[in-house]
């Protein structure tokens, strides 16, 4: 998915000397968070989004990074990693923002995708086919075998949400995933919803399996929580803000099946003076991760800083990167 730019008035328009709306009357202010909840609630798929927005993505190594516009909807990167751990190399990036607009938010299409010199390929495409209906497909190419292919239908309802996606389907091996999910909104701050999961396949005893999960997601004033049980394992999540430069989030996910469960508390702060953004974790099988970006204004730079640590391994990961453009 590809973020679309929201324009803003230029300097000088009316907008920049108009007063400020009146306070709320007292009883009836309300959080950033609730105010902003639309009447939809989004996708199932980004159930635990703002919990999973925390977490640090960490790397090893040297990365250099290089972003160019080449117009106000195309724009492509160049990638360098140097590590000992994959994915390093070169790769190549593209982005396009279509000029459709159902939505002031959405534009439509967007194309996004990365490959190497190997011809390894990650593609994406969201296309908004009508003001309530999108469709997605996902593809990754590797040694030259399509290793997952996705695609998926949103209807966006008045105060719901439904997908129907199909996964790495074979109609020669007679094999692939169909899940089907839905999530509405029963309460401003209370949202519902399940998930059915089925895969086929000649391998698996009586020719499928299929999973059913039920979720749950409460929004109040500074905070998200967020659960999902399911036949086979159990997701829950835990979303706080602090203040306005401080965030925390705190997550469960457990596997009834291999009999294991991880915890993991996450955080980020924002220091905008200086123009930092900290992102950290650390879980419970004892990894501890951070990332630190700092901007290096007003060069159109960014210095990235990252480090892991296992303590029960004893295994490290410490990487240094600059983003251009």
């Amino acid at each position: 998915m590809g973020n679309v730019q929201a324009s803003t008035a230029p300097p000088g328009s009316p907008s920049d000397f108009a007063p400020p709306p009146p306070p709320p009357p007292e009883g009836e202010k309300k959080d950033a968070i609730v105010q902003d909840l639309p009447e939809n609630p989004g996708s199932l798929e980004d159930l635990h989004k703002k919990v999973k927005d925390l977490m640090p993505i960490c790397f090893e190594g040297a990365r250099v990074i290089v972003n160019k516009g080449l117009s106000n909807n195309f724009q492509v990167s160049h990638t360098l990693n140097m590590s000992n751990l994959t994915p390093k190399g070169y790769r190549f990036g593209a982005t396009y923002v279509g000029k459709t607009h159902y939505t002031p938010e959405d534009a439509s299409p967007i194309l996004m995708g990365d490959i190497d010199p190997s011809g390894n390929l990650n593609a994406q495409c969201v296309s908004q086919l009508s003001r309530r209906l999108r469709g997605k497909m996902v593809a990754q190419v590797q040694d030259n075998k399509f290793v997952t292919t996705q695609f998926s239908g949103e209807y966006t309802g008045i105060n719901y949400t439904a997908t129907l996606s199909a996964g790495n389907l074979d109609f020669k091996s007679r094999s692939g995933v169909l899940v089907a999910q839905y999530l509405q909104n029963i309460q401003p701050r209370v949202a519902l919803g399940a998930e059915y999961a089925y895969q086929y396949a000649p391998q698996i005893p009586g020719g499928g399996v299929s999973v059913l999960s039920l979720a749950g997601r409460y929004t109040g004033e500074q905070c998200v929580i967020a659960g999902t049980l399911g036949m086979v394992s159990a997701h829950a999540s835990y979303y706080l803000r602090t203040n306005s430069s401080t965030q925390v989030g705190v997550e469960v996910e457990t596997n009834y099946r291999i009999g294991d469960s991880v915890a993991t508390l996450a955080y980020q702060m924002d220091l905008p003076k200086g123009n930092m953004v900290f992102r950290g974790m650390v879980d419970s099988t004892w990894t501890v991760g951070a990332v630190m970006e700092k901007r290096l204004a007003p060069l159109p730079f960014t210095f990235c800083m990252s480090a892991m640590l296992n303590h029960v391994k004893g295994s490290s990961r410490i990487g240094l990167g600059l983003i251009i453009g």
